[in-house]
């Protein structure tokens, strides 16, 4: 006779949960057509990356290749992006078309500026999006390296359009279209906002008090900061360029890095994961928009993004093992959230 064995039943989270989100039938139904179009779509964007980065780095390549580039780019992040949040190809993807050709053939320079600015926008929102759950640290690192590989891919795009621009409002205004963009993307794929447990509605918080903290604290140093307090600061970036060669970006390594790591560990457990995925934008479209100035240094941009991503990866990770640290024994004896599950890179997320 077999005892049972007394205790408390618990459920089993060895299989992952399914996908919550209803997603469309593949517009391919032949699947060789489908991988063709897929490779087709990354060899455009491998190609074109490596035209605009001609662009900022003197390989003796011609000045004509940049621009066509820019709009391969253009259309390459349109279409991986369309696809991913399940969107209608013909219409998003016609629109970029039609922008990166008109940009092409009137080289009027406020379609010029559209291009670049549509560039760092859809860059830096498929640099998000494309990512995918990370349950552990080298999960993470894979996510990492997805959104670095895709933001900076938008950068040396912006460049390649070689658009003359203001460069602060240029920069706020695509990082506000980037960031209600992505908001309107999560809104669907974390179903709003009523999911959000305590726990994480805190985290929510916390991450947006800082945001706004530092929006806040710039744009009052600039504007009504002490002559000390202004000196001392440029003093520190000189200081830090004639040193190391680079200056880490608060947005980056106290904000967009850190919220990716955090963000992407949450969704595989949660989907409200891709709530704080939201400020990672915050990041990423900094990448994407640090070559719209003429002026920037290439080897200042590369070092000031190693160092920002370097500082964003140790500080997600404190905040992952802090918040999303191992039950203790007595939380254990509860009921585990199983793994979630979501489609795979290249399959659409709705």
């Amino acid at each position: 006779m077999t005892t049972v064995q007394p205790g408390r039943r618990r459920l089993d989270t060895s299989v992952p949960t399914p996908y919550e989100v209803a997603t469309r039938e593949p517009r391919v139904t032949s699947a060789r057509w489908s991988r063709l179009l897929m490779l087709g779509t990354f060899v455009l964007w491998v190609l074109s990356t490596l035209g605009a980065t001609t662009a900022i780095v003197d390989v003796g390549a011609p000045q004509w290749l940049w621009r066509p580039s820019a709009a391969v780019l253009l259309v390459a992040f349109s279409v991986i992006l369309t696809h991913r949040v399940g969107g209608y190809m013909r219409i998003w993807v016609s629109l970029t078309l039609l922008l990166s050709g008109a940009a092409l053939v009137s080289d009027l320079n406020f379609l010029l500026a559209a291009a670049a600015g549509a560039t760092a926008v859809l860059s830096s929102v498929s640099a998000v999006v494309f990512t995918r759950p990370a349950d552990s640290v080298l999960e993470v690192l894979r996510e990492y390296l997805v959104m670095l590989s895709l933001a900076l891919s938008g950068a040396v795009g912006v460049a390649a359009w070689n658009a003359t621009v203001v460069v602060r409002p240029f920069g706020l205004i695509v990082m506000a279209i980037a960031v209600t963009l992505a908001i309107a993307i999560v809104w669907r794929l974390g179903s709003g906002l009523h999911g959000l447990g305590r726990n994480h509605l805190k985290l929510l918080i916390v991450i947006a008090v800082v945001a706004v903290g530092l929006f806040y604290y710039g744009s009052f140093v600039r504007t009504a900061g002490s002559p000390g307090l202004k000196n001392l600061l440029d003093d520190a970036i000189v200081w830090l360029r004639q040193t190391i060669g680079g200056v880490p970006r608060p947005y980056e390594f106290l904000i967009g890095f850190p919220a990716l790591v955090v963000g992407t560990s949450m969704r595989s457990r949660y989907r409200e994961g891709w709530w704080v995925c939201v400020f990672a934008v915050v990041g990423t479209v900094i990448v994407a928009n640090s070559l719209i100035d003429p002026r920037a240094y290439p080897s200042y941009f590369a070092l000031s993004t190693l160092y920002s991503a370097i500082l964003g990866l140790a500080l997600g990770l404190l905040v992952r093992a802090v918040f999303l640290r191992p039950r203790t024994s007595r939380a254990a004896r509860a009921v585990q959230q199983s793994r979630r599950s979501e489609p795979e890179r290249f399959s659409p997320l709705r």
